[in-house]
């Protein structure tokens, strides 16, 4: 459903999101996380974990090609993501 560039970036901002709660139980390090995400579609699905759990992402040509978040037509598509996540967490 994402691209592998999109993925580090939304994992980096629910590591970002997580660390501001300040929370007294979350290690000091990088915290361990997995978001799923269910698409519109039943085949459309997404898991997302902390980028130092993930060392050697698959790639997914579709999901790469889907990528347009550097077309001008598309500039805020990653924003708009992460702002939903927010939403939810």
């Amino acid at each position: 459903m994402f691209s592998v560039a999109q993925k580090r970036e939304i994992a980096d901002k629910v590591q970002k999101i997580l660390r501001e709660t300040d929370h007294p139980e979350l290690p000091a390090g990088e915290i361990a996380f997995s978001l799923h995400i269910d698409g519109e579609q039943a085949w459309s699905w997404a898991d997302i974990r902390n980028n130092g759990a993930v060392t050697n992402p698959g790639v997914n040509p579709w999901n790469e090609k889907q990528d347009n978040c550097g077309d001008e037509e598309f500039k805020d598509c990653n924003e708009e993501i992460i702002h939903m996540l927010e939403k939810i967490l």
